[in-house]
C-alpha cells in the first residue's frame, strides 16, 4: 500500500477555521457529495458562503442548498481563493492534485479519499475516537476508509475499558460504497431480475440482484487479500493508536443501498462482561444500541438508512474462544454518513 507524502507546511498546532467559513464542496454531483450538503443543512453549519465544485461534465448541474439554488463550478486551480474549508470527495487522484492546491490557498482540507489516509503527516480522523489527532495538521484532515469509521467508533469505548488484543471482522457492504452508479445498478438488477429479465452488470463484476461477493477491490494474488480489507486494517489500526493489533478480515458486497453491516469478535487482554459491554456502547457518543434478545431486533440496515448513529447491538461471549476473553457484536451504519459525509462535517465542526 502505497503511502502519499506530501510536500506541504509543518504542522499548525490547532489551526482553526472562522466562526463562519467559506466551504467548498470537491465532488459535489456525487453521491457523497449530496450528502455533504444534507449533513451541512441538518447539522446547521455556519456556512458563510458555498462553492459547489466538480468536473467540467458535471458544471452547470444546479443543487439546492437551504432554499436556493447553488450553481456547481468546473474545479480548477483556481477554485480555491478565499475558500476557508474544502470538503473533497472526487477520489483519490482529484485529491493528490488539487488537496495541496487549496491548502496552498489558504484553505483547511477534509479529504474524503484514500489519498493521504496513511500519509504520517496527516491526521486520520473519527471525531468519537481521536478527535485530538487533528490538532496538529498541514492543511489536510483524512475522513477513513467508510468501514474502518462505522467500525471504530462502536470499538472505541471498549477499548478504552480493556486494551483489545485481537479483531475478527466479517462486512456486509452496501452499494453505496461503490458510488451512485452502483446503487442505480442494484435498483435495475433488482427490477430486472423480478420481471423475469436478463440484466448485464457494467459497474460490478459480477450480478448483484439477490446475490452477493467478495468486496470488488483488486485481490492481491500472493495474500490473497483485497484492498478493501487491507485498508480496514491499516486505517483502523491507525484511528485506534495500535499499529501491531490483529486483525482478520473479509469484506464482502451485499444487495443493500447505503447500510454497511459488520459482525466483530473482539479478543480482549481480560474479560468484559456483556451487561458491561452494553453500559459503556449505550451511552458512548455517535452510537445507538439496538440489542432486543426477546424481540430478536438487533441492528439492520434499513434502520440504519438515513441515521446519523452508529447502531451496535448482538453483544453476546464469543464461544469461540474458551478463555473468556472475548466478545461478539453486529454493527451496522450508513456508509454515506458516518462512512463519509457525517464524519467529515463532524471534523470541520471540531475545527470551528
Amino acid at each position: 500500500m502505497s503511502t502519499e507524502v506530501l510536500d506541504a507546511p509543518a504542522p499548525v498546532l490547532n489551526r482553526r477555521l472562522p466562526a463562519h467559513p467559506v466551504v467548498a464542496i470537491v465532488g459535489a454531483t456525487g453521491a457523497v457529495g449530496v450528502e455533504l450538503l444534507e449533513s451541512l443543512t441538518s447539522r446547521d453549519f455556519p456556512v458563510a458562503e458555498l462553492r459547489l465544485l466538480a468536473s467540467a461534465r458535471s458544471a452547470g448541474t444546479r443543487l439546492s442548498f437551504r432554499g436556493r439554488d447553488h450553481v456547481v463550478q468546473e474545479l480548477t486551480e483556481d477554485s480555491f481563493r478565499g475558500v476557508d474549508l474544502a470538503l473533497f470527495s472526487a477520489g483519490a487522484s482529484i485529491s493528490r492534485k488539487y488537496g495541496p492546491i487549496a491548502v496552498a490557498a489558504g484553505a483547511i482540507v477534509v479529504d474524503n479519499s484514500s489519498a493521504f489516509r496513511m500519509a504520517p503527516e496527516v491526521p486520520l480522523v473519527v471525531p468519537e475516537v481521536n478527535a485530538a489527532a487533528m490538532a496538529a495538521h498541514s492543511g489536510i484532515i483524512a475522513n477513513p476508509n467508510c468501514v474502518a469509521a462505522i467500525l471504530t467508533v462502536a470499538l472505541a469505548p471498549l477499548a478504552q475499558e480493556t486494551r483489545i488484543r485481537r479483531l475478527n471482522v466479517a462486512t456486509y457492504q452496501a452499494a453505496s460504497g461503490a458510488g451512485a452508479a452502483a446503487m442505480e445498478e442494484l435498483r435495475q438488477a433488482t427490477a430486472a431480475y423480478l420481471d423475469g429479465q436478463p440484466f448485464t452488470p457494467k459497474v460490478l463484476p459480477h450480478p448483484y440482484a439477490f446475490n452477493f461477493f467478495s468486496h470488488n477491490a483488486a485481490v492481491d494474488p500472493d495474500s490473497g487479500y483485497n484492498g478493501e480489507e487491507e485498508k480496514v486494517v491499516a486505517e483502523t489500526r491507525r484511528i485506534l493508536g495500535r499499529p501491531d493489533l490483529p486483525v482478520g478480515i473479509t469484506c464482502i458486497r451485499v444487495p443493500v443501498l447505503r447500510a454497511h453491516g459488520m459482525a466483530v469478535s473482539i479478543e480482549f487482554d481480560a474479560p468484559v462482561s456483556v451487561e458491561r459491554a452494553r453500559q459503556l456502547l449505550g451511552v458512548a457518543p455517535g452510537l445507538r444500541l439496538v440489542d432486543d434478545r426477546v424481540g430478536n431486533h438487533f441492528p439492520m440496515p434499513v434502520e440504519a438508512s438515513g441515521q446519523d448513529a452508529v447502531l451496535v447491538g448482538r453483544i453476546r461471549e464469543d464461544l469461540g474462544d474458551p478463555t473468556g476473553n472475548s466478545l461478539a457484536l453486529f454493527v451496522v451504519g450508513d456508509q454515506l454518513l458516518k462512512g463519509a459525509a457525517l464524519n467529515a462535517v463532524q471534523i470541520a465542526e471540531a475545527l470551528l
